[in-house]
């Protein structure tokens, strides 16, 4: 079965567009080079799933992190020139990351699934796959290349795309994380079946703008909704302190993905420490909200 995403807001900031308009000419690709036989082949070859879901749960944390390996984005450009990711990913779980997500999208992030296969091979953390996701194959790569979740975002899929996506996900034992920018896109999460996970974007897609309190206000009109199916909700983009960690947290946010302002820091284990206040800051927190 092709998808041919046709959901994409006509509304979305031209970098988008053209991400989207370069992941399918990858994924064609991905078709010429690798059968379905070669996937399930690599497939019986993957490391035993993580629970995702359930380490998330049981995280003495809240809300929990999911700390991001990440080298650039279209917006900031490179974001750590000394990009190690296992090392990362290391000082993460050393920090306390409770998951960790791995940006594999290589034309504009840099990121890479040799990147996911590395710590997933070094770190026992569950992994998060963080790709701009429009066809099975992506989601049977990320599986044996070892990711434990996988991020689909509501933007660029219809809801067609979606639920079959989500099935594929949990049939191969991983966790679906749905992600969703305004009330809109939260209300079509909401009528999806099995649905575990949301991920709130601050990030606005048509201005590039941030605002946390995107996630305050989804929560404050959804909150018993996705209670009452027992979905979890992760918040990200635009968290840089603990204090924000307990704005999201109050809200009722269960996990937060936080990447840029950890990458940043010259010590990420004492970063990561510092944000969920493992150590006490000698002045504050690490950084400030930008």
């Amino acid at each position: 079965m092709s998808y041919s995403v046709t959901n994409v807001n006509t509304h979305l900031q031209p970098i988008l567009k053209e991400i989207i308009w370069h992941k399918k000419q990858e994924v064609a690709q991905l078709h010429q080079q690798m059968s379905w036989a070669s996937l399930q082949r690599q497939l019986t070859a993957a490391p035993t799933v993580r629970d995702f879901f359930s380490a998330l749960q049981q995280s003495p944390y809240r809300p929990s992190l999911i700390a991001e390996v990440k080298k650039a984005s279209p917006i900031h450009g490179i974001i750590r020139t000394d990009f190690d990711p296992i090392a990362i990913a290391k000082a993460y779980e050393r920090g306390g990351a409770t998951c960790i997500s791995v940006v594999t999208e290589a034309t504009f992030f840099h990121g890479s699934f040799d990147h996911l296969r590395a710590i997933r091979h070094r770190v026992p953390l569950p992994l998060l796959c963080k790709e701009f996701i429009i066809d099975p194959c992506q989601i049977y790569l990320a599986r044996a290349s070892g990711a434990d979740a996988v991020l689909l975002i509501a933007a660029i899929l219809s809801d067609r795309e979606l639920q079959d996506f989500i099935r594929v996900i949990h049939y191969l034992g991983m966790n679906a994380l749905v992600e969703v920018h305004n009330l809109a896109e939260l209300d079509r999460a909401l009528k999806l079946d099995d649905l575990r996970l949301v991920a709130i974007n601050n990030l606005n897609l048509a201005d590039f703008t941030v605002n946390i309190e995107t996630t305050q206000q989804l929560l404050a009109s959804r909150r018993s909704q996705l209670q009452n199916i027992g979905a979890m909700v992760v918040s990200e983009s635009g968290l840089y302190t603990s204090a924000d960690l307990s704005l999201m947290a109050e809200a009722g946010t269960n996990a937060v993905i936080v990447g840029d302002s950890l990458l940043k820091q010259q010590n990420v284990e004492q970063a990561v420490r510092r944000l969920l206040r493992r150590d006490a800051p000698t002045s504050g927190d690490f950084g400030t909200r930008i």
